[in-house]
């Protein structure tokens, strides 16, 4: 029984360090990182950097609030830009399709989004990036 209690504390504080951290793992999804979006109609950078290696897909997920996203642009290390075929209305709580990105495993730069909300909640929605190598 104390072995247990201990396997549970241990896993716990191991999930509440992954979610702290930037690079968490999710299964095997990278966070890329994370944005508290404003009200209204307007556009984020998400900052991603070589250091977190190549990718070839991405998933965006939205907790906290409702949101549509309008448009969404990866800016590769190499200055060339993706503009991604996603235009959605995410719920609160809710995740995209997995997106493949061209060229296979490319290097990421940052991460722009168009998005506006209809202020349907009182919370403000984050939009979570993950990527798989």
């Amino acid at each position: 029984m104390k072995n247990l209690i201990y396997l549970i504390v241990l896993c716990s504080f191991s999930i509440v360090a992954c979610g702290s951290t930037k690079n968490a793992q999710i299964g095997n999804w990278e966070k890329l990182g994370a944005k508290k979006v404003n009200y209204g109609l307007d556009k984020d950078v998400i900052k991603v950097g070589a250091r977190e290696g190549g990718f070839k897909k991405l998933k965006v997920a939205v907790t906290g609030g409702a949101l549509n996203l309008h448009k969404m642009t990866v800016v590769y290390k190499n200055g060339e830009r993706e503009k991604l075929n996603l235009k959605h209305n995410f719920n609160k709580n809710s995740d995209s399709r997995v997106i493949d990105l061209n060229g296979g495993k490319r290097f990421i730069k940052e991460i722009v989004f168009w998005y506006d909300t209809k202020n349907k909640s009182r919370n403000k929605a984050t939009v979570h990036v993950f990527g798989k190598h």
